[in-house]
């Protein structure tokens, strides 16, 4: 599995900007899919994830109500969408897959067999 992760970049605090994760070489319909972050100097962080059949989402307690995670299986695509940014939320944003069958949103990278290759948002005061 390859994915590519997309949609960052510079905006001021209170915008809005969705990333987008696009799968290919292999589908992740039936896969965990989810969003870490890493601010500089910073371990990588859950943010989102979402349940193979997307009936389930968990986000972590800082984007809450702010960020809304999705995901089309027939395109084996996953976005966020992010709304009312901060200058904390600047980070390094990565999509991740988590290939075990049946598996349960997990909130900790090292369960998480696939990543895209980071897309940067940078959020300005």
């Amino acid at each position: 599995v390859q994915l590519q992760a997309s949609g960052g970049g510079p905006v001021q605090a209170g915008d809005s900007l969705t990333l987008a994760c696009a799968a290919s070489r292999r589908t992740i319909s039936g896969y965990v899919m989810a969003w870490f972050r890493q601010a500089p100097g910073q371990e990588r962080e859950f943010v989102a994830g979402i349940s193979a059949s997307g009936d389930t989402t968990s986000y972590a307690d800082s984007v809450k109500g702010r960020f809304t995670i999705s995901r089309d299986n027939a395109k084996d695509t996953g976005s966020l969408q992010m709304n009312s940014l901060k200058p904390e939320d600047t980070a390094v944003y990565y999509c991740a897959a988590d290939v075990r069958r049946l598996a349960s949103i997990r909130t900790v990278p090292g369960s998480y067999d696939y990543w895209g290759q980071g897309t940067l948002v940078t959020v300005s005061s």
